[in-house]
């Protein structure tokens, strides 16, 4: 008989394996979630509501004061929701406590961890590091500012999540280079991360969800939402100006809260650079580049065709066999490990409590509330009361609570609001508030957005942790700032009556001035990107 000695090396990567083979199913199935064989009771006692909330607040007391480590703590709260609902009665089983993950993004993840390492061995992070330094001409706001920007344009592109498991090795490698605390490089880029993100359909996953369920074959059954589905193009129409409008300010504040870690420069010879930090294994590069590029275009082209094994999930975890497949056969152990567990397991504890909380009552409260004020108003204002509702209470709301699973309970509160007769309003202003408010208030702590604890995963592994409050010190005061910009555009654009307003330009007054917020932006950026590059740190270093 053969007698096989089980490392735990070998265990590991059986475990993994095995997940591989199990998510992608899974996936298919759908990610929301669907509640599974067990069923919640028609009315929870009074007292579930106030201990969600306790709940809530202690796991995120946990997390920000680091009494345990982040995963261990939504590992908690999840556990807490589970078990108050079997006080309740008849609890959930194991079966709908799984569907509660949303293993979209889980797939995703460890699709793409896989990806990035295969990419990081050929040397083009290193190799990108030193391009964008050598624009940069060695200040180090600078090199933010084109980090940054190359992260918000991929990320309207693609996944914010995957941008940032692309971008921030990139960033790792280069403040090793010049000798540069990384963390205040990897915050600025998860802030323009989100922001970015928003621009798009496929930006961000609360975008994904608001595309899928108001799109005009998800609404085909509303006979009162019909011809108000919403596009791609409708996305970058209606949220992508916001975005603009957002951009040059949240640089100017991003300067001012990280003036220390973004100010002065870095002096290195480029040419001996390119010489040490180049394209290590050009065969591997173009072999994992092409499959990234296959991948990328699978995403784009993933929301036009609707098939259950066509997710953003199945493709990355396709690309990432597909990788290993070509690139390493025989060796994939190292590959494999190079997925951030601990992140995982944040994820799935977080989703877990998430699905908890919304059974407890915790999110339909804040859904209720919401309706209840827009019922409230005048006809007249109703549409203005909605829109910055939508827009403030997902902002902090997302902070607080995931944008993913807060997205999910939202929607249908969404098409219930459009669907009444009696309150008279649009779907596609309701759409847009909330894509705006969910998006942007992401970056208002570390686990608001799912791109953000990706990259304090990614810091973390490299030696860099990211704490709650030093995240929220910058992330807070930019998710205002862009909630603020936001604000004015969305009453602009949407809530003032400008046919019955006293003014000779009619309908044309609000596309003047968006149009002029829009340019004012992009004519500040230029001026932004000079204007904090002073050196006050110029070491030079052959």
């Amino acid at each position: 008989m053969l007698h096989v000695s089980w490392t735990p090396r070998m265990m590991k990567l059986s475990f993994i394996l095995a997940l591989f083979i199990g998510v992608i199913p899974i996936v298919s199935a759908g990610s929301l979630p669907t509640g599974g064989s067990w069923a919640p009771p028609e009315q929870m006692p009074s007292w579930v509501t106030p201990a969600a909330f306790v709940i809530l607040i202690a796991v995120y007391a946990l997390i920000v004061f680091e009494l345990v480590h982040r995963a261990l703590a939504a590992a908690l709260g999840g556990i807490a929701v589970v078990v108050a609902l079997h006080v309740v009665g008849d609890g959930p089983d194991l079966g709908t406590v799984v569907t509660w993950i949303d293993e979209e993004t889980l797939g995703l993840l460890i699709g793409m961890m896989v990806i990035v390492d295969v990419l990081a061995k050929t040397g083009l992070f290193e190799w990108a590091a030193v391009q964008a330094y050598a624009l940069s001409g060695g200040s180090i706001w600078r090199l933010s500012f084109i980090l940054c920007t190359i992260t918000a344009v991929f990320s309207a592109f693609l996944d914010n999540v995957t941008t940032i498991l692309l971008i921030v090795p990139v960033t790792i490698q280069i403040s090793k280079v010049l000798d540069l605390e990384p963390v205040p490089l990897i915050i600025a880029e998860v802030m323009f991360s989100n922001i970015g993100g928003a621009a798009t359909q496929i930006g961000d996953p609360p975008n994904i969800i608001i595309g899928a369920q108001l799109s005009e074959q998800a609404l085909a059954g509303n006979t009162m939402l019909l011809g108000q589905g919403i596009s791609f193009v409708d996305f970058i129409v209606h949220v992508g100006p916001a975005v603009v409008i957002a951009f040059a300010p949240s640089f100017w504040l991003l300067s001012k809260l990280e003036s220390k870690g973004l100010s002065g420069a870095r002096h290195r010879n480029v040419d001996l650079l390119r010489l040490r930090y180049g394209i290590k294994d050009i065969q591997l590069l173009k072999k994992s580049g092409f499959i990234l590029a296959g991948v990328i275009a699978a995403f784009f082209a993933h929301s036009a065709f609707h098939h259950p094994l066509l997710t953003v999930a199945t493709i990355a975890l396709g690309g990432a066999v597909l990788m290993l497949l070509v690139t390493s056969p025989h060796h994939v152990e190292e590959q494999l490990e190079a997925v951030e567990w601990t992140t995982i397991i944040f994820f799935a504890g977080l989703f877990i409590m998430i699905g908890g909380l919304q059974y407890m009552g915790l999110i339909d409260t804040i859904a209720d509330g919401i309706s209840n004020a827009i019922s409230r108003a005048t006809p007249e204002n109703r549409l203005m009361v909605a829109v910055l509702l939508l827009l403030w209470v997902s902002g902090i709301a997302s902070a607080f609570i995931d944008n993913i699973p807060y997205t999910a309970t939202m929607v249908p509160v969404v098409i219930e609001l459009a669907s009444d007769p009696n309150l008279g309003l649009s779907l596609g202003p309701l759409a847009w508030a909330l894509a705006l408010g969910a998006c942007l208030g992401g970056n208002g702590t570390i686990i608001g957005a799912s791109a953000n604890v990706v990259a304090a995963g990614l810091a973390e592994e490299s030696g860099n942790d990211i704490s709650f409050n030093r995240f929220f010190k910058t992330g807070f005061p930019i998710m205002i700032l862009t909630l603020l910009t936001s604000t004015v555009y969305v009453v602009v654009r949407y809530a003032i009556n400008w046919e019955n307003s006293f003014n000779p330009l009619g309908n044309l007054a609000p596309v003047l001035i968006i149009g002029t917020m829009m340019i004012a932006s992009l004519s500040l950026t230029p001026y932004v990107y000079g204007k904090f590059s002073g050196s006050v740190d110029d070491t030079e270093v052959e």
